[in-house]
């Protein structure tokens, strides 16, 4: 699940919010097979509609369901469906594609580019979508005050929208950056006569969605379900293959796999599938892939913390994990050791300078040199059922080089309720994916890596010069005109990152989906939390 802290946004006012801390509104409507009660006993069987799709997602439904805000796998999945951008991306390739607008930017070099609404285009309560529309959504996006979510995704290229005429709107861009063009994904747009009312952000947060596309929201049920149903009035791209869709919200990994398993599967297909069942579901006849992406197990230290202010240190409990091991025994295969921030797949990837290749020998020696002895660690992590696997590996190694080792995995809420206290944390293992909001290089950095950003506040590292260093260094590459510069550039900082390991992925995982191949057809595994139903039709 991605929804740890985001750049630039307060952690605690997140988990508020989102449902995590406050209780989440119950919000229904009237879509009669699927509506009623917890997904147990109100959800539809597989074969009980042929008008119906039900999906089972390895995540809760009860973040915000603001797309300004949200960093939740199910919200930000099922927001792909009710929701559009001008453009938004295929949802593997991560070409941009027309969706409000009518067309991709001609040249993505430029530092102005003009959209026109497409004609017809309706929000799901029936109101038409006008350029207000689109202007009233970036300014929320844009407001240094508000500093939401996506903020630092656009900041430092987009320097405004303006209005050119009811159906048409201009962006205006600080500097050429052609990447913006996918990444107009992330900027949902949102109906200016809903969400400017008073209590109506309160309202999205909890559960309200009021989009223009393809699937409108039709009941939500905070740790349940989730359902839609094809939006008859929608003119665009991509149109709902199916009339109803229910998503379940299953965390449990025993009965995420039980709702689409044997012949009386409630479900067609799950994301989040565990290791340990793949083989299990294929020899019962479904479709298991996976993708490999950004999805990592990190390290962060808490640099106000020593010794853990020490650059040699983190170096050392980095080389003393046996990563093979972990991958092997944790991850069933489904793993690589890290050798950058980025992912081998990613097209901006390439070996950092320092690479963290098990070496106990090596790992004590750093220690040594930092004059370190008898250290102990409280490993704090968060309680997702494949982090928990890993952690006993760590442990191990740990213990093996002679630092003493405690693993204090617990609910996610509380691990980041600690670390917004100040409390007096080590180190802590969690998990992450910054590819649900796109694959360039600094966007996936800026999730992490952004001055007065959560996660480094959390390192107590940001006002460090090593921490400036590569802020400068990202600011450098993002605003390079010249391709092989700015792929220079983000190497450079992509290697001062590896070096400094504050924040740094131990493991690349792969995500694996399975479905029934005789009931869907043209399913796609992403690289990514949640599932993506727009090119899905019924086998």
């Amino acid at each position: 699940m991605n929804e740890f802290v985001r750049p630039g946004f307060d952690r605690r006012s997140f988990l508020k919010y989102s449902g995590v801390l406050g209780a989440a509104a119950t919000i229904t409507g009237g879509l009669s097979a699927c509506s009623g009660g917890p997904a147990s006993t109100g959800s539809v069987g597989a074969g009980a509609d042929t008008d119906l799709v039900t999906a089972v997602i390895g995540y809760g439904n009860n973040q915000s369901w603001d797309p300004t805000l949200s960093a939740s796998a199910f919200t930000m999945a099922a927001m792909q469906h009710v929701y559009e951008g001008l453009l938004d991306t295929d949802p593997l390739t991560r070409q941009p594609y027309a969706a409000l607008g009518t067309e991709v930017p001609a040249d993505l070099n430029a530092t102005s580019w003009k959209f026109t609404l497409r004609d017809g285009a309706k929000w799901h309560d029936g109101q038409p979508v006008t350029a207000d529309d689109v202007v009233f959504t970036f300014q929320r996006i844009l407001d240094p005050k508000l500093k939401v979510l996506t903020y630092n995704f656009f900041a430092s290229w987009l320097k405004e929208v303006k209005k050119v005429d009811e159906k048409s709107v201009e962006l205006l861009l600080n500097f050429p950056f052609p990447d913006g063009a996918p990444r107009l994904t992330i900027a949902k747009i949102m109906p200016k006569h809903v969400f400017s009312q008073p209590g109506a952000w309160d309202l999205a947060k909890n559960g309200k969605a009021v989009g223009s596309g393809p699937y409108k929201q039709v009941s939500h049920q905070p740790k349940s379900n989730t359902t839609f149903e094809a939006f008859a009035d929608y003119n665009g791209p991509r149109p709902a293959a199916f009339k109803k869709m229910n998503w379940l919200s299953i965390v449990d990994a025993s009965a995420r796999v039980a709702k689409i398993s044997g012949a009386s599967a409630e479900a067609q297909i799950s994301d989040n599938i565990p290791y340990a069942n793949i083989e299990q579901l294929k020899t019962s006849g479904l479709t298991v892939e996976g993708g490999k992406g950004m999805n990592h197990l990190f390290l962060m230290f808490n640099t106000a913390n020593k010794p853990f202010d020490d650059v040699r240190v983190r170096q050392a409990l980095f080389t003393a994990i046996d990563t093979q091991k972990l991958i092997e025994v944790a991850l069933k295969g489904r793993g690589r050791a890290s050798t950058s921030f980025l992912n081998e797949d990613n097209p901006a990837y390439a070996k950092a300078k320092t690479v963290y290749s098990y070496d106990p020998a090596k790992a004590k020696a750093l220690l040594a040199e930092a004059g370190v002895t008898d250290l102990t660690i409280n490993l704090l992590a968060v309680n997702l059922s494949w982090i928990v696997d890993c952690l006993p590996t760590i442990a191990a190694s740990w213990n093996a080089i002679g630092v003493k080792t405690t693993l204090q995995p617990q609910d996610t809420a509380a691990v980041f309720t600690k670390m917004d206290q100040n409390a007096d944390y080590q180190v802590v293992a969690a998990a992450s994916n910054p590819n649900q909001f796109g694959a360039d290089a600094d966007l996936i950095l800026r999730y992490n890596y952004t001055q007065g950003g959560s996660w480094m506040k959390y390192t107590r590292w940001e006002n460090s010069a090593g921490a400036k260093a590569i802020f400068a260094k990202m600011d450098q590459a993002v605003r390079a005109t010249d391709a092989d510069t700015r792929t220079k550039l983000t190497h450079e900082y992509l290697d001062l990152v590896a070096e400094q390991a504050v924040l740094y992925p131990v493991v690349h995982t792969e995500l694996m989906t399975a479905w029934n191949g005789k009931k869907l057809s043209g399913v796609k595994a992403q690289p990514y939390p949640g599932i993506n139903l727009l090119q899905t039709k019924r086998a």
